[in-house]
């Protein structure tokens, strides 16, 4: 190996701040070697285009998505499941119809499931929403840098998130599967147990739900009710979110009877506000479009906010640490596709 220059790496992540590309943190220059070990993991065509966004008339190939991914830091062996969660989102009707140019700043949540866990090194247990591992970190991260250079939406231009959300291109989970008492999401989503996949979906946000003070499930079940039917969240009819729970819960629920259906059926009865409640903050009011507006004409009653309990309208996955019960709620920006994109597994020559 050559001697290592740091002033000339210096001056190439300069010149990457200097062209526009960064989301604001250091980039890995992406030389065209390095590209080609990416490019050299998967089957795919350089020029497929696996994204096109219409009203900006910009599209996606697998060599852009390539450059990115590179330049977020990934490892090449990476670069499959960049893909897989690049599929996923595209699966959202979201991501097509402006969702990554709102005003709510959504957040991409990828859930990998499967052997490529371990392979690749992905987080699953403790911290598993946080930093300090790469896969994790950089792989969102690609998604970002591919809506910014290949899509063109950049901050206060295309993108015009009010506040937007923490952790936009961070969120990366590993489901831990083996301390889920349910089967994987991946097969839930459709694929057959022991397959490296991804899902992903669009966040408005996540909040934690901490409780450790009952063993009783339904309590539980109703404080996790109480945190999803928050009325700052509700702006339109219904809505659809997520929960990732921590093991300790989700084998809590499991030891009471509960599996991924009853689970969903249980909130789906109780989520919800009363018309008073909703009307206090100027929310009861179904306009014909679906958003909510300030009545004070409807009737009291109660009104529910998932419109069904099935997996479009409530994703449940578990990661995190036994060590506690403390569980998430996310709150999706749409609904979530209920798929999953196999991971491709190609040998290297």
């Amino acid at each position: 190996m050559s001697e290592l220059d740091p002033d000339l790496a210096q001056a190439a992540v300069e010149h990457c701040y200097d062209q526009g590309w960064s989301d604001g943190l250091p980039l890995v220059p992406a030389s065209q070697p390095l590209v080609d070990r990416f490019l050299a993991t998967t089957s795919r065509p350089p020029d497929e285009v696996i994204g096109r966004l219409a009203q900006v008339d910009r599209e996606v190939t697998v060599e852009l998505a390539a450059i990115n991914a590179a330049m977020a830091g990934c490892r090449p062996e990476y670069f499959p499941v960049v893909l897989a969660a690049w599929d996923a989102l595209m699966r959202e009707r979201a991501t097509t119809g402006g969702g990554w140019q709102s005003t709510s700043g959504p957040a991409p949540l990828i859930v990998v499931n499967g052997p490529v866990r371990d392979e690749l090194g992905f987080n699953k247990a403790g911290g598993v929403f946080g930093p300090g591992f790469r896969a994790n970190a950089t792989v969102p991260r690609a998604i970002g840098l591919i809506v910014r250079n290949a899509l063109g939406i950049h901050p206060h231009v295309f993108e015009q998130a009010t506040q937007g959300l923490p952790g936009r291109w961070s969120i990366c989970v590993a489901e831990n599967e083996e301390e889920s008492p349910w089967e994987p999401l991946s097969v839930e989503a459709g694929l057959p147990a022991g397959t490296s996949a991804v899902a992903a979906t669009l966040l408005r946000t996540s909040e934690f739900v901490d409780n450790r003070h009952t063993s009783d499930a339904e309590q539980l079940l109703a404080d996790l009710a109480d945190t999803i039917s928050r009325t700052g969240a509700w702006i339109f009819r219904h809505a659809s979110a997520g929960i990732v729970f921590c093991p300790e819960h989700a084998q809590l629920l499991a030891g009471a009877g509960f599996d991924r259906a009853k689970v969903r059926s249980w909130l789906a009865e109780r989520c919800g506000r009363t018309v008073g409640d909703l009307a206090d903050v100027g929310k009861d009011g179904l306009g014909d479009n679906g958003v909510r507006h300030a009545s004070g004409e409807r009737p009291d009653g109660f009104d529910r906010l998932l419109p069904a309990d099935d997996p479009k309208h409530l994703l449940i996955a578990v990661a995190g640490a036994r060590n506690a019960g403390i569980s998430m709620v996310v709150r999706l920006f749409s609904d979530w596709s209920a798929t999953a994109v196999p991971v491709e597994t190609k040998e290297l020559a």
